[in-house]
């Protein structure tokens, strides 16, 4: 899987994973951050999330013509890490709730989305350039899934980081995390009209926390104000990142600095050489197929964005007020990287000892999944009988089982490539679509006969009745093998069908597609409220099922099209 790729690859998946590590750590709690401090409606908070989502992926459009047209990619990347870090610098200072306070974090968010833009797409446009080298071209959707991977270990840890510094700073104050508190807390702060239940509620709360019941006031502002900055600072941790990202980036570009040149730059070395350029040039009518292709992909992949992107905005909420808080038993597993980590080297392990060509890398990889279940079990013996978890923590599911699937689809698709049957990128998109509506068949089950969250609204938006933690898990694993089944092929695709003097803006082009995908994620929020949560969910198995059955009517037209390339 790793073998015979250009080192290039390596340096580019590592800088990338260090920019996403930051952006998915303030992802993970940006939307709790919004309603704890702002008080935020759902519908507002919907709004705001999809808007920056859809700026993240829609800037990325412009990123591409500027290094196109103008700076060329990795100037244009190192752009976009310094805007980049001024954006998250900005949002970990701790503020008030004034005007200017929302003003700064709108400002913050800018300049998230700004760096993004010149960031992500012109990095992907450097790992295809690599493989337009015949020597490693057959590699090209393999290497994608390795960049893909990269990208979700930093993602991985994400949500663990956010959720260890948000407790470190509430516990330095003496409170713990309750996801009923800060509603009734603003409530009250707000001299809004409370009912006795949501009174008597937020009095238990406060005397959990060691206040006093007569003490309300102190205790909803300080609880407020020691969430907001416990979030502040879980958002500091994105400027650490971005600086291992640069440092990585600029570091080692010799060993990616080939493939540093747009077509325009190739093109103006090769006149003042005198020698005739390399690039491919295609007939009016080839870039026109290849553009609708790349279109009728792009229309498709909204509204898989749209389902998967609820896991920072709806799946959150329902993490937050209809999941369980605490886990116990064989569950205690799925939370603590004490065991997680071990398990990935008992996984690739077995799995080396599965695909070894020798009897040493046999035993060595035997070794290591040995050693792998030791620490397992080791690490699962101590953990307390019952854990806490907050709601942030179901985000690191997702990156998770991609580190673990990604050998095993790209397994089965090699296993395929040799016997001549592995179907091309649309096609993949395709069953993709399918397998996500799958995924939300399973959300949609687990929340029959739940109650709907305006219900809930007087006594903290938090569910008497609480779910297993595994249907969201459950979830995040059938929705993991739809994005391996898409995402990955997705940009491989992009790389390789794109017009060749338009390949930043064709990346650019499928990250706005996403933007766009990510926009109408508030879509799914302004139904949080007096829907039924089995009918939220069954909204987005009929949109994936809609769009896998637009995608197979027009399959034969790009799968020609692809062929070509």
């Amino acid at each position: 899987m790793f073998k015979n790729h250009p080192k290039g690859l390596f340096v580019l998946a590592l800088a990338n994973m260090g920019e996403r590590f930051g952006y998915y750590t303030m992802l993970a709690i940006f939307v709790l951050f919004m309603q704890a401090k702002f008080g935020f409606s759902s519908d507002a908070t919907s709004t705001i999330f999809g808007g920056f989502l859809a700026m993240v992926y829609f800037l990325p459009l412009f990123g591409g013509l500027l290094a196109d047209k103008v700076l060329g990619y990795g100037k244009t990347i190192f752009v976009g890490i310094v805007v980049m870090f001024a954006g998250y610098f900005l949002l970990a200072i701790p503020t008030g709730t004034s005007l200017m306070a929302k003003i700064g974090m709108f400002g913050a968010l800018a300049l998230i989305a700004l760096g993004t833009g010149c960031f992500k797409g012109n990095l992907q446009a450097l790992v295809g350039n690599l493989y337009d080298d015949p020597k490693y071209s057959a590699k090209r959707d393999l290497a994608f899934s390795i960049f893909y991977m990269c990208i979700n270990i930093g993602a991985f840890f994400a949500p663990s980081a956010a959720e260890a510094v948000s407790n470190h700073f509430l516990a330095k104050d003496g409170f713990e995390y309750n996801a009923q508190i800060p509603p009734l807390a603003l409530q009250y702060v707000n001299n809004e009209v409370m009912t006795e239940d949501g009174f008597v509620t937020l009095t238990g709360l406060a005397e959990s926390q060691g206040y006093a019941a007569t003490d309300l006031a102190g205790f909803s502002a300080n609880y407020l104000e020691s969430l907001s900055q416990s979030y502040h600072y879980g958002f500091g941790v994105a400027c650490i990142s971005l600086i291992f990202s640069m440092l990585i980036f600029l570091g080692f570009r010799k060993l990616y600095a080939s493939a540093d040149k747009t077509e325009k730059e190739k093109a103006r070395e090769a006149a003042a050489s005198g020698k005739p350029s390399d690039l491919k040039e295609l007939t009016p009518e080839q870039t026109k197929d290849r553009l609708i292709a790349l279109g009728l992909v792009f229309t498709v992949v909204i509204f898989f964005w749209m389902s998967f992107h609820q896991n920072g905005l709806t799946m959150t909420w329902f993490a937050r007020d209809y999941t369980e808080s605490a886990v116990s038993g064989i569950s205690r597993f799925w939370f603590s990287l004490l065991t997680l980590l071990p398990f990935v080297a008992v996984f690739y392990g077995l799995l080396n000892f599965i695909q070894g060509n020798s009897g040493k890398t046999k035993l060595t990889g035997l070794i290591v999944a040995a050693a792998g279940a030791l620490l397992v079990w080791a690490a699962y013996a101590s953990l307390p009988e019952t854990m806490h978890i907050t709601p942030q923590i179901f985000q690191q599911f997702n990156p998770y089982f991609i580190i673990l699937l990604t050998p095993i689809t790209v397994g089965i698709f090699s296993w395929l490539a040799k016997r001549g049957k592995e179907p091309l990128a649309p096609r993949k998109i395709g069953i993709g679509m399918i397998i996500a509506a799958l995924g939300f068949v399973v959300l949609m089950t687990g929340s029959f006969g739940l109650p709907t969250p305006k219900s809930l609204e007087d006594v903290g938006g938090v569910s008497p009745t609480l779910v297993s933690a595994n249907w969201l898990i459950s979830t995040y694993f059938v929705l993991t093998i739809a994005e391996l089944f898409l995402s990955p092929m997705g940009i491989s695709f992009v790389s390789k069908v794109a017009p060749p003097k338009y390949k930043g803006m064709a990346q650019g082009g499928w990250l706005a597609a996403t933007a766009i995908g990510n926009y109408l994620v508030a879509i799914i929020g302004y139904l949080w409220g007096g829907m039924q949560l089995w009918v939220l969910w069954a909204i987005l198995v009929g949109c994936c099922l809609l769009s896998a059955t637009f995608l197979f009517s027009v399959m034969k037209r790009l799968e020609k099209t692809t062929s070509e390339a």
